[in-house]
C-alpha cells in the first residue's frame, strides 16, 4: 500500500513526458469510488467559486454528521494576546496522566477548515497517540494573509511549551499538520530553532502531505493537474488568497511561506508522508531529500494510490469515504509520534 523511503538523492530536472513512478497504476479502489461520486453529483471547481463559497463547500463535505471518535476530555480556550487571539481545542484522553502534547494544524490552503473540519484527525492523534493535542484555529487568507496564519501557528506552540501544566502535559513536544497545516508545522519548527531565547523545543515534526513550496514546476503538479481531488487551479487559487504580493514573487519566496527555501539545519526530526496521485507530492519528496541532507533524522512514507487529504476522509458527509486508508495513515502517523517520544 505504501512505500518507505529510506534514502534520499538531490531532485533532478524531470522530463514531463516521463512515467510517474512515483504513483500507482491507477488511485486506490475507494478512493476512485469517491473521485467518481464527485464528479456525477457536479462537484464545482474550487478555482471558479468565491472564498465564501469554497469554504461552505468543503466545510459541508468534510464536517460528517457521525458520532466522533472519543477523547475523554475535549476543551476550548483561547490564547490571550494584546493584539489578537487565538482559539485551540485542547483533546487529552486521560486527563490524569502526564503526557506529550502535539500542536496540530489543520488543513485548508490557509483558507478554508477549521477546528470541526479536522475534527477527527486531532481525536485520532490524541486518543491513538497518546498525546494532548492542541489544535489550532489560525486566522485565515484572505482576510488575514501571509503571515498572520503563521504568526498564530507559533504563538500556539509557543503557549503550549509553556503551559504544560495548565492543559495536564508532560515532557515532549511536536507540530503537525495536513497540507497548509503541513507548511505551519514546518515554518514553526524552523522559527523555533531559530529564536534563541524562549523558543519551543520541539522533538519532532510530523508533516501529511505538506505545502512546501510556491512553484508548479514539479511532475507531480503536471500529471496530478487535475481529477484526483485537488488540482493545480485550486493550489494557484490558494496561494493567490495567501500571499500578499504573488506576482513579485516575494512572499511566495520567503521561507515563512516556502519551507523548503529555508535553512534546514538543526531541525527536529520529522516524518512526511505523501500521496501519489498528489500535485503536492514531488514538494514533500524535496522536503524530505532536503532535510536528509541537512542532516535531520526523516522517514518519509509515498502512498503510491493516495489521492490529497485522505487522511481526513474517515467519514465524509454525503460522499463514498476512506476508511479502511485513512486508518492506515492514522495508524502510521500515530506509530511516528510514539517512536518520537
Amino acid at each position: 500500500m505504501h512505500q518507505i523511503i529510506k534514502s534520499f538523492q538531490r531532485p533532478v530536472k524531470i522530463l514531463m513526458s516521463q512515467v510517474d513512478e512515483r504513483r500507482g497504476d491507477s488511485p486506490d479502489a475507494k478512493a476512485q469510488e469517491l473521485l467518481t461520486a464527485l464528479e456525477e453529483a457536479g462537484a464545482p471547481d474550487l478555482a471558479t467559486l468565491t472564498v465564501e463559497q469554497a469554504r461552505e463547500l468543503l466545510g459541508d463535505l468534510f464536517t460528517p454528521d457521525v458520532d466522533p471518535e472519543p477523547v475523554k476530555s475535549v476543551e476550548e480556550q483561547k490564547i490571550r494576546g494584546d493584539d489578537r487571539d487565538v482559539r485551540v481545542r485542547i483533546y487529552d484522553p486521560t486527563p490524569d496522566e502526564a503526557l506529550p502534547a502535539l500542536v496540530y494544524f489543520h488543513g485548508g490552503g490557509w483558507v478554508c477548515g477549521n477546528l470541526d473540519t479536522h475534527d477527527s484527525v486531532a481525536r485520532a492523534f490524541a486518543s491513538r497517540g497518546e498525546v494532548v493535542v492542541v489544535s489550532v484555529d489560525y486566522r485565515k487568507a484572505p482576510e488575514h494573509k501571509f503571515p498572520a496564519a503563521v504568526e498564530d501557528a507559533y504563538k500556539a506552540t509557543k503557549w503550549t511549551a509553556n503551559h504544560t501544566e495548565t492543559i495536564s502535559a508532560g515532557d515532549g513536544l511536536a507540530v503537525a499538520g495536513e497540507s497548509a497545516g503541513g507548511n505551519l508545522a514546518a515554518v514553526v519548527a524552523q522559527l523555533a530553532r531559530d529564536e534563541e531565547i524562549g523558543g519551543p523545543d520541539i522533538d519532532h515534526q510530523l508533516l501529511l502531505y505538506p505545502v512546501t513550496n510556491h512553484s508548479y514546476d514539479t511532475q507531480s503538479y503536471e500529471t496530478n493537474r487535475e481529477g484526483y481531488f485537488l488540482t493545480r487551479r485550486a493550489m494557484v487559487w490558494f496561494w493567490n488568497r495567501y500571499l500578499r504580493d504573488d506576482a513579485l514573487g516575494t512572499d511566495g519566496h520567503n521561507p515563512l511561506a516556502s519551507p523548503l527555501r529555508g535553512n534546514l539545519e538543526g531541525l527536529p526530526s520529522a516524518t512526511v508522508f505523501t500521496s501519489g496521485y498528489d500535485p503536492l507530492r514531488d514538494e514533500g519528496f524535496q522536503y524530505a531529500e532536503a532535510l536528509d541532507e541537512a542532516d535531520v533524522d526523516v522517514t518519509h512514507t509515498n502512498y503510491e494510490t493516495a489521492i490529497h487529504d485522505f487522511a481526513n476522509m474517515v467519514d465524509l458527509n454525503g460522499a463514498p469515504s476512506l476508511e479502511e486508508f485513512s486508518e492506515q495513515i492514522l495508524d502510521d502517523a500515530t506509530a511516528a509520534l510514539d517512536d518520537a517520544f
